[in-house]
């Protein structure tokens, strides 16, 4: 009667379960690694040194984890509707997903559903995932396998951003910099109506040099004609108003330059003074934000040589028969465990009632 209560029963009940309710699962696969990619400078790259090498423990480790975290049960049903396709077989309790089932059930029975293996010599990883037909298996590892290529990348990212952090910091101190000295100087050309001071002043200079030229023509002229007429001819006369016109306008031309010229901005001493100070800041700061630029293209470069990616070895595959529930091992190995139940139980009967 034992034998029949603990072994023939469990054998029976397991039998009709297995084959009447036990819904067929499909499994498809999917195996990558982390690969990180670290190739040379542009020297290297014409010699034809290219390093490609294995991601780093570290990445393979966190995503191991993810892959059984609630973050990704939670991202891959976004996408999915895992409830839906879990709960899909109706009157099996034991295999499919109650239809009550809170985040922390959907967590615990993705555990089950998504077996990982994860190789750590060589940082591989393979995943198995079950569904209850080939297209909803081949659905989630898709799902999984692009959370996982999403994670990885956005490690790649934070890692691409923290190396350039510094100099993208500079970088846009240098721009500021260089937009101020540029504001600067085209208010300072606004408000004098001047584009280069320095040309303006070489004008001017050119313009008294004609002008001198023209009192050493005009004295030459008045000094030929003392000479060779009365005092009284009137032409003496409007030769002197014309020396004096002539001294006249180079001292108007030459008090430009004076620092004590009128408040309009005439003085060009002080014009050239603020001109070649905004055109000192602007120099500098043209040449720092190059400097700068150059910095966070090379530490952006940097990052980039060692990327990381998700190298897929065996793409999502689709399944196209059931492999699991293995119906025949399930009821065999729960048999044979029903039978060291009960011999143990009944040893130790006759072990006790033997003592007595």
């Amino acid at each position: 009667m034992s034998f029949l209560v603990l072994v023939c029963l469990p054998i029976g009940a397991a039998t009709v379960y297995m084959t009447r309710y036990a819904a067929d699962q499909f499994i498809s696969e999917v195996g990558f690694s982390v690969q990180k990619e670290d190739a040379g400078s542009a020297i290297d790259l014409i010699g034809g040194i290219t390093q490609i090498s294995n991601g780093s423990s570290s990445d393979t480790d966190i995503l191991y984890e993810f892959i059984q975290s609630q973050a990704i049960v939670a991202a891959v049903d976004k996408k999915v509707d895992l409830r839906a396709i879990f709960t899909k077989p109706e009157n099996d309790p034991v295999y499919a997903l109650s239809d009550n089932a809170t985040v922390e059930d959907l967590t615990e029975y993705w555990q089950r559903m998504v077996r990982i293996f994860y190789n750590g010599s060589n940082g591989l990883i393979q995943l198995q995932i079950h569904a209850f037909t080939p297209e909803d298996a081949l659905t989630v590892a898709h799902a999984v396998f692009d959370e996982s290529t999403a994670l990885i990348n956005n490690l790649s990212q934070i890692a691409l951003n923290d190396a350039t952090r510094y100099a993208k910091d500079e970088l846009d101190l240098s721009s500021e910099r260089l937009k101020v000295a540029r504001q600067k100087l085209t208010s300072f050309r606004n408000e004098h109506q001047i584009v280069d001071p320095n040309a303006n002043l070489q004008s001017q200079m050119g313009l008294i040099s004609t002008l001198q030229a023209q009192l050493a023509d005009a004295l030459i002229s008045y000094d030929i004609l003392i000479f060779g007429t009365r005092e009284d001819d009137p032409r003496i006369a409007q030769a002197e108003r014309r020396i004096d016109v002539i001294r006249t306008r180079i001292d108007e031309e030459q008090s430009k330059f004076s620092s004590s010229a009128d408040s309009d901005g005439n003085a060009y001493s002080s014009l050239i003074e603020t001109y070649e100070g905004l055109a000192v800041e602007l120099e500098f700061a043209q040449n720092f934000y190059v400097s700068a630029l150059n910095s966070y293209e090379s530490a952006r470069a940097e990052a980039l040589r060692k990327s990381r990616y998700l190298a897929a070895y065996v793409g999502p595959t689709e399944p196209s028969s059931s492999l699991y529930p293995n119906r025949p091992a399930t009821i065999a190995i729960l048999g044979f465990f029903a039978f060291l139940i009960w011999a143990t139980i009944v040893m130790v009967f006759y072990s006790v009632r033997d003592r007595r």
